[in-house]
């Protein structure tokens, strides 16, 4: 990596040379899906998992978790 100043001002230097650091860094596919981190989501999530779960009890969650600890331990 160059050890020249960086002008933190010019925006096209700044994103070229962090986007060069991380491909360095995580390789162009590591650096891929770290920016898929940050790309806003749509819908809203909290309305579509309160409708997803509205019909699940404490019961049904109890012998969930129960089955998937006994599906590890096999």
């Amino acid at each position: 990596m160059s050890e020249e100043k960086l002008n933190i001002y010019n925006f096209s230097e700044l994103r070229q040379r962090g986007i060069d650091a991380l491909t360095e860094a995580l390789g162009p596919v590591g650096m891929a899906y770290f920016f898929r981190q940050f790309e806003p989501g749509c819908g809203d999530y909290t309305a579509e998992r309160q409708a997803l779960l509205a019909d699940v009890t404490l019961e049904d969650f109890a012998a969930y978790v129960k089955r998937s600890k006994e599906k590890d331990a096999q």
